[in-house]
């Protein structure tokens, strides 16, 4: 269940950031047909989160201890970029235009998926107080 609603909240976020930029967007006929692009944008995005990112940042982990954190920011671009590309194999019709693009649409993503989780708690994880 809790899979379920972080694929869901990456899609919103994605979906947040698709609405507010020009340079990122979604070629779908019917509002049904949209829906399931952001879910399997989302998915792909969560996937290439748990199995590339980890590996760019653990290569540029120096350039990422040197910028205290912001090249992270660069890493979730790289990673928009390459779901776009993606998506355009799979014929999704998500694309973001360019690099700059990716930068704003990582930092959208990465604030409106912060806001979400903080909904998301581990029911295992306990409460200080």
């Amino acid at each position: 269940m809790r899979m379920i609603l972080r694929l869901l909240a990456n899609a919103a976020a994605l979906a947040i950031a698709t609405w507010l930029l020009p340079g990122i967007s979604l070629t779908a006929d019917s509002t049904s047909d949209k829906v399931i692009s952001m879910l399997i944008i989302a998915l792909i995005f969560g996937v290439l989160n748990a199995v590339v990112k980890p590996i760019f940042t653990l290569f540029t982990s120096p350039i990422v201890l040197l910028t205290l954190g912001l090249f992270l920011l660069v890493i979730n671009a790289v990673m928009l970029l390459l779901v776009s590309w993606i998506a355009g194999l799979v014929g999704l019709g998500w694309h973001v235009d360019n690099f700059w693009w990716a930068v704003l649409g990582a930092l959208i993503v990465s604030v409106v998926s912060f806001f979400l989780n903080t909904f998301l708690k581990d029911k295992n994880e306990q409460r200080r107080g």
